[in-house]
């Protein structure tokens, strides 16, 4: 007998389900698992940057200043882009580990507005599924 849930890993494209409207209603939030590239706007609309810190210091300040308060784990100087700091399970920072939900739903960014349907390792699919311990 198969079981009928499916496990997916989250690194692996390859054991997503195409996405569809309302899947993400019963989803676990595998896709908060994974890391999260941000840009400066995007920092400013969470608040972690002020608009003024934002138009005047320079990228590579503002990422030591995040980077020593441990909000982002990674900032890539060439592309500007950030990453987000995860918890020690993996979880997004901005992820409530009891209800699976977005603290900062209507501030997310970019990166998560968009995905799974453009900003995806696999657009059009996203991690769905029980998620499998590799």
């Amino acid at each position: 007998m198969r079981s009928s849930i499916r496990i997916v890993d989250c690194d692996n494209p390859g054991t997503w389900t195409r996405y569809r409207a309302g899947l993400c209603d019963s989803c676990q939030a595998n896709c908060c698992t994974m890391p999260l590239e941000v840009r400066l706007p995007d920092l400013v609309r969470l608040g972690l940057v002020d608009a003024f810190e934002a138009e005047h210091e320079e990228a590579g300040r503002i990422a030591k200043r995040l980077m020593k308060a441990r909000l982002i784990e990674h900032f890539n100087h060439k592309q500007a882009v950030f990453t987000i700091a995860r918890r020690a399970g993996g979880d997004c920072h901005f992820l409530d580990a009891a209800t699976r939900r977005c603290t900062v739903y209507e501030q997310r960014p970019d990166t998560c507005r968009q995905h799974p349907q453009t900003r995806s390792p696999r657009p059009g699919w996203c991690a769905y599924g029980a998620r499998g311990r590799g």
